[in-house]
């Protein structure tokens, strides 16, 4: 299915590596103008090296932290600056720190909120005049399927992200017709940071080898297995297209059949 992304462009938030770097790559490759950003100008380069690889889109690179308000409005800017306009804002943002409430302190809360969802208000607020000038804006939120189920462990992510959503549902309302808003819940994918917690697993002997790790990851998963990231970027870029121009307003998981059970 070609989803005529062809001279739209795309700005894709921490998009150097994970879930928000295979968001970029597919909507590149479906012909998008992406901007891609991250606060490693080192890490920006590579990934803009990887996804010009399979870019039929033109791509550049914003160095930015999404937690600095003038950050956010700059990176904005730029992008229109490159590309004339912006039709899709798809959010991204690592994780907070795990770790049980016990352990957790009113810090910690703070900043998983201007991480998770103080960045997405920032951002939305710097696109919205030019989103809604679009014939086809959309913004789309990568958060986690620990906001309908909670994570052992991961408390700040269990409660902070839930915010996303009750944002995301709010401007689906409020910002209809002129632009769709979404999200995409991802459960277990092999990004960077499961890798290396795999790769962790092997060194104290937990795994015989990566391969044997992966597989023990994706035990559990009715799937029978952990996802490809691609294997979401698809559904973003699907997400922000005029294929999808009846989709507001939705939290779709993308784990496999997790949540089913």
């Amino acid at each position: 299915m070609h989803l005529e992304l062809d001279d739209e462009t795309a700005l894709v938030t921490a998009s150097t590596s994970g879930l928000g770097k295979a968001s970029a790559t597919a909507l590149a490759a479906e012909g998008a103008n992406v901007v891609l950003c991250g606060r490693d100008e080192e890490r920006l380069d590579a990934a803009l090296d990887d996804v010009r690889k399979e870019a039929v889109g033109n791509v550049e690179g914003v160095s930015a932290d999404i937690t600095d308000p003038d950050d956010m409005a700059a990176l904005v800017d730029a992008t229109v600056e490159a590309f004339g306009g912006l039709d899709h804002l798809v959010l991204s943002a690592g994780g907070p720190p795990s770790g049980p409430f016990l352990d957790t302190d009113e810090g910690d809360w703070y900043d998983a909120y201007d991480l998770l969802v103080m960045s997405v208000v920032r951002a939305v607020k710097a696109a919205h005049p030019y989103l809604s000038e679009s014939d086809a804006g959309t913004v789309t939120a990568i958060t986690s399927t620990s906001v309908e189920t909670p994570i052992e462990g991961l408390v700040l992510s269990n409660a902070v992200r839930r915010g996303v959503i009750g944002l995301i549902e709010t401007l689906a309302v409020e910002l209809a017709p002129e632009i769709r808003a979404n999200a995409v819940l991802p459960g277990t994918f092999e990004t960077p940071r499961i890798g290396s917690l795999v790769e962790q697993g092997v060194e104290r002997g937990d795994y015989a080898d990566y391969e044997s790790g992966i597989e023990e990851w994706g035990v559990g998963i009715p799937e029978g297995r952990v996802g490809d990231p691609r294997e979401l970027g698809d559904v973003v870029a699907f997400l922000a297209s005029e294929r999808a121009s009846y989709v507001n307003g939705v939290s779709l998981p993308i784990d496999g059949g997790v949540l089913l059970e």
